[in-house]
């Protein structure tokens, strides 16, 4: 069903032709039982639509925004009248109306006076966008535009009104640096989403690293590692400061994961998570037990030329010809087409999955738009500690479960759960130090009394993962297992994950 007010009907567009006369308007208006086009369900375009308020010189005009996103052969469409919002927080009114054809995405020009919408059709902004959650009340896209960036949501209220609401903030770039790109730039982020038909050429494929993000600055032979956070990390992981002989006398921006691997070698972040806080002579000693590597997959700037604009091909390229090799930095391999081939490989090697990215994309610093899409073997979650239980037998006296939450689509931080499992004694001990107490719930609503009549609340800003099998109907993490602490978001960033 369209996420709409509208009745589904055996024809989509029967309600568009009907009140259009072909004769009259400019719009597109495809005959009756023409086959709908076979698309990629990733185009969309915004409209900006004036109609005069009245017959009478100088009545003046209204203006409204029409929202248009490509899905199963038609464009399912919203009236948004104070149009989009191009800042996170603000809820805007979007209105559901007709399907409209996908020739539509191209159209702009005079609608006749006296027929339906008469006035002026303008394209406001157009590009394409990826689907994270498509319900019949509720979607989740990110969009790649000029106007339009990251990800948004479109939701129906419990009074059936639906409004539009920008869930990412926009990356905050510094100045550029001799490296060629800023010293704070944000990597770029991968949508949920399908993994594209083998059939399909324009995609290269990645293996999804169970690892941290990291952008690597190296600049007149040192290293500067930073987080996906914006903080620096690099005293953290003193084994990489060792650079690749292809980088010495050069500067270079590279993106990448810090991995670290168990003996079987494959990436635990178990492993890993005990090294995210740790610095100076405590890090350089778990450097020198349990080193981790530095996975690159992206080159972003060379020898003060950025490569941000070039295709994701050109990049790889030119990565790949560099022979990046040293103890703890390794290449990562991609493929050109065969993603199922790749997603069975990623299995068979216990990784956690795949990712897509269009072989022509640019890089785009802080995004989460179609053009990097990643698709999961195993289902994880950031969450953020908002309070803890007490715990019996060995855990007596201590934290014996964490309370978990996550932000929802208004902002508010609700309670997703508990988690007991998989919390080592390290782990707790950790935690126990870390967390900040506080006299009240951090959690909006209210909750159950089985939850609250022990619980001791903390300060929501220590940010965790876990894997677990689903969500249930009431918004909680069935069978959550901790994984460790994550430095590399912040709390305020972590909504429910696709």
């Amino acid at each position: 069903m369209p996420p709409s007010d509208l009745p589904a009907v055996a024809d989509p567009l029967g309600p568009y032709r009907a009140k259009r006369d072909p004769a009259r308007t400019a719009e597109p208006v495809p005959p009756a039982g023409q086959p709908l086009p076979v698309g990629d369900d990733d185009t969309f375009v915004v409209h900006e639509h004036h109609t005069p308020r009245g017959r009478a010189p100088g009545a003046g005009e209204r203006v409204h925004w029409d929202l248009r996103l490509e899905r199963d052969g038609v464009l399912k469409s919203w009236a948004v009248p104070k149009g989009p919002p191009t800042e996170p927080g603000l809820n805007r009114l979007a209105v559901p109306t007709e399907d409209h054809p996908l020739e539509y995405a191209s159209f702009s020009g005079t609608i006749t006076a006296g027929e339906y919408g008469g006035g002026e059709v303008g394209i406001w902004d157009a590009g394409r966008y990826a689907t994270e959650k498509w319900a019949d009340d509720h979607v989740t896209v990110a969009f790649d535009g000029a106007r339009l960036t990251g990800r948004y949501v479109l939701f129906r209220l419990p009074d059936g009104t639906w409004n539009v609401r920008k869930l990412d903030p926009d990356p905050a770039v510094g100045e550029p640096i001799a490296a060629g790109v800023p010293e704070d730039l944000p990597p770029m982020l991968a949508a949920a989403g399908e993994l594209p038909a083998d059939t399909d050429q324009r995609w290269g494929f990645e293996f999804k690293w169970d690892g941290v993000r990291a952008l690597a600055h190296v600049r007149g032979g040192r290293l500067a590692l930073r987080a996906r956070s914006g903080n620096d990390v690099t005293d953290a992981y003193p084994e990489l400061a060792r650079l690749p002989a292809a980088l010495a006398g050069h500067d270079a921006v590279l993106d990448g994961e810090v991995v670290a691997f168990d003996g079987a070698g494959r990436p635990d972040f178990g492993l890993l998570q005990g090294r995210i806080h740790r610095h100076g002579p405590e890090a350089a000693r778990l450097a020198a037990a349990a080193p981790v590597s530095y996975l690159v997959f992206d080159l972003l700037a060379w020898d003060g030329q950025s490569l941000l604009g070039l295709p994701y091909t050109e990049r790889r390229e030119r990565l790949d010809a560099l022979g990046l090799a040293a103890d703890r930095w390794v290449t990562t391999p991609w493929f050109r087409g065969g993603g199922s081939r790749v997603q069975a490989a990623s299995r068979e090697n216990g990784l956690e999955g795949v990712v897509a990215k269009r072989l022509d994309g640019a890089y785009r610093p802080g995004g989460r738009g179609p053009d990097w899409r990643k698709v999961k073997n195993i289902r994880t979650q950031a969450v953020v500690v908002g309070g803890w239980r007490p715990g019996a037998g060995r855990r007596a006296g201590g934290i014996g479960s964490l309370l978990l939450g996550v932000h929802d689509d208004t902002g508010a931080f609700v309670f997703a759960g508990h988690v007991g499992t998989g919390l080592t004694a390290k782990a707790l001990a950790d935690l126990a130090a870390a967390v900040t107490p506080r006299a009240t719930s951090p959690f909006a609503g209210t909750l159950p009394r089985e939850v609250t009549r022990d619980a001791h609340w903390v300060s929501p800003v220590l940010v965790g993962e876990v894997a677990f099998t689903e969500w249930t109907r009431e918004g909680r993490l069935r069978h959550p297992s901790w994984r460790g602490l994550r430095a590399d978001l912040p709390a305020t960033d972590v909504v429910v994950e696709p």
